[in-house]
């Protein structure tokens, strides 16, 4: 038994890590999305992005022609504070709506 609780420790270490991770992505997802959407209606993509992306995440916004993508990449603690730090990262693509003044990234 002294032996199988250290391992037990760390693989539950590592199960709600990569919970956390899985969350953190959706959140970028989700975030990705608002910004796509909101720099193809005409609007200003990168405020948009970053009030629904998760804390530290960095929201990029890149126009090309008719297509405006978006990526979100945000840091992902691990459980412990000496492990380090794992970045997860979404991102997506819309098409500039007609009719709009243009896109802003």
């Amino acid at each position: 038994m002294a032996a199988g609780l250290p391992a037990l420790l760390l693989l539950l270490l590592a199960g709600l890590t990569a919970v956390n991770a899985v969350a953190t992505r959706a959140a970028c997802l989700g975030a990705a999305r608002e910004a796509a959407l909101a720099a193809s209606r005409g609007q200003p993509g990168g405020p948009a992005g970053a009030a629904a992306a998760p804390a530290g995440a960095d929201v990029s916004v890149t126009v090309d022609g008719e297509r405006v993508t978006a990526t979100v990449r945000a840091p992902v603690r691990a459980l412990g504070a000496l492990l380090p730090r794992i970045a997860v990262s979404a991102s997506a693509v819309a098409a500039v709506e007609p009719g709009t003044p243009g896109p802003q990234p």
